[in-house]
């Protein structure tokens, strides 16, 4: 039998169940989707009985496997949700949704007694995002429900609430509990003081790299206490890189994560929507924030429809070095002005272009000037980081790889092709323990990428 780990992978939309083998091999991988419920106040939110249940039936179908032995299991959730547990450790609550708007008041009196917003979003890391700090999710059901709130016994983020389910053990641990939540005080290392102020009690954060047994023996296995996705993501680069670096995950957002930069959120950093993650190591990650995957579709959209093209025409679209030459010497076209409240650039005029693949070179260029003022953000006064590692989407896009090596020419690109960064960082945090090796060596597949 293949003895691996299993790794949950629960995101917004897909649900994943991966296995990793001793060589961290992806060994077996599936993915599901559930239909979401509503909350109290029709709002949609995850199905978290449905995720019980699939968590359940597929361990029983491993246990029962006589393909492969599960050695641990461990949970990569996305952040800023919470679940309250009442005495027996049942959930009393929908997992609420962390784009569910917060009514006015909630936090009322709170960021003035610890020296205003930008002060408070400082010593936490966390820029004022209503449900997205999932602390002021804990006021808001103090707040609006103070009845179902007075029976509850325990708040669990959300991986932890899954490893809860299987070893019974009410847990914190610090990449959930230091990531845009208004919990952590990142100048102490230790809770914020408004917790207590407010009566409010939370698990001791742990080390993600522990493992729990289950339940009276309910499985033959261990159990992780499960990890924020983004700090999963960043951790085979953290375990296997050995000098400086900055990690661009890509998608509908672009996270830039400075693992290397320990230097407090400054007010304009904060402004600019700078925050901090916590890595595996329990130390603070600067990020910052752009919408690229979404400008670059809304955007993509209109040139589309201006030239008549498919949809998916662009992919087809190779980088011309001329072409990229000739628009780098010019100012940029789209968001010089800002980007737009919702996105898409209207004072450009489309008719100023050739055709598609003039008019997509300048979006793409555009974005990837975006995208550098983006990460100027998370870099320290004397940087001296000469390897940028991106992953996602953006990572197939060579057109905009060869522009941001433009851009950063002082420093090393690479795409790495690990598949599943997330699941396979997940599985390294509890690989030791669970394991009783070493880690054994990881190829991060990396491709560098220079200006054309």
């Amino acid at each position: 039998m293949t003895e691996t780990i299993a790794v949950f992978d629960i995101g917004k939309t897909n649900k994943k169940i991966l296995l990793f083998d001793r060589n961290l091999d992806l060994v077996f991988e599936q993915e599901t989707k559930f239909p979401e419920i509503k909350d109290e106040e029709g709002f949609e939110c995850d199905d978290v009985g449905k995720i019980e249940d699939w968590i359940t039936e597929t361990l029983h179908w491993f246990e029962g496997n006589s393909k492969y032995r599960v050695k641990a299991v461990n949970f990569a959730t996305y952040g800023a949700t919470l679940m309250y547990l009442d005495d027996a450790g049942k959930a009393l609550t929908p997992a609420y949704n962390y784009l569910k708007p917060m009514p006015g008041g909630i936090a009322a009196g709170l960021y003035e007694r610890f020296g205003g917003v930008e002060e408070f979003s400082r010593r936490t890391a966390s820029p004022a995002l209503g449900f997205l700090n999932s602390g002021l999710q804990i006021l808001w059901l103090k707040k609006t429900r103070p009845a179902l709130f007075s029976a509850v016994r325990n708040i669990l983020h959300f991986p932890q609430y899954f490893s809860h389910l299987l070893t019974g053990k009410t847990v914190s641990e610090h990449t959930s509990t230091g990531c845009h939540t208004a919990m952590w005080d990142f100048d102490n290392m230790a809770y914020h003081p408004w917790l207590e102020d407010e009566g409010i009690s939370l698990p001791d954060p742990v080390s993600c790299k522990i493992t729990f047994p289950l339940i009276d023996g309910k499985f033959k296995f261990m159990a992780g206490t499960g990890i924020h996705d983004s700090s999963a993501s960043l951790a085979p680069y953290i375990m296997k890189s050995s000098e400086k670096f900055i990690l661009l995950s890509t998608g509908t957002w672009c996270i830039n994560m400075n693992p290397f930069n320990h230097e407090p959120l400054t007010g304009e950093q904060l402004e600019n929507d700078c925050l901090a993650y916590m890595s595996i190591n329990r130390k603070p990650v600067k990020s910052s924030r752009l919408f690229m995957g979404h400008i670059h579709d809304v955007n993509l959209d209109r040139i589309n429809a201006h030239f008549n093209a498919d949809k998916q025409a662009y992919r087809n679209i190779a980088p011309d070095k001329e072409l990229i030459r000739r628009l780098s010497g010019s100012g940029e076209v789209f968001f010089k002005n800002g980007v737009p409240e919702d996105y898409v650039d209207r004072e450009v005029s489309l008719a100023d272009f050739s055709g598609l693949e003039e008019a997509y070179h300048r979006l793409v260029l555009d974005l990837a000037s975006l995208c550098v003022k983006s990460i100027n953000f998370i870099l320290p006064e004397n940087d001296d980081t000469k390897t940028v590692f991106i992953s996602g989407g953006f990572a197939k896009n060579e057109i905009f790889l060869r522009m941001l090596a433009d851009k950063l020419g002082n420093k090393r690109i690479y795409t790495s092709e690990i598949e599943n960064a997330t699941a396979l960082g997940t599985a390294m945090v509890v690989y030791e323990e669970a394991m009783e090796a070493s880690m054994p060596e990881i190829d991060l597949g990396l491709k560098e990428w220079v200006k054309l």
